[in-house]
């Protein structure tokens, strides 16, 4: 993983998108403060399906059915 500057970034994009293509993440910064990440778009889908995974899990574990099924929720909503 790479780190250039915004100055950098804007001077020199279609080289940071040719490394970004060939798989390579690059974190921009501004001031030395990470504003951005350029990466490949297989990562970006990955690590949002993860993240949905997460919280998913996450709101399960918060709320219960109390005792109802899923049919009976079904059944519930067409009335």
């Amino acid at each position: 993983m790479g780190t250039v500057g915004a100055y950098e970034a804007k001077t020199h994009l279609p080289k940071l998108l040719d490394r970004v293509s060939k798989g390579e993440r690059i974190t921009i910064t501004k001031h030395g403060v990470p504003v951005a990440v350029l990466q490949p778009p297989a990562q970006i889908k990955q690590a949002m399906a993860t993240e949905v995974i997460a919280q998913i899990r996450k709101f399960r574990k918060k709320h219960k059915l109390a005792g109802l099924s899923l049919k009976e929720m079904i059944e519930e909503g067409r009335r």
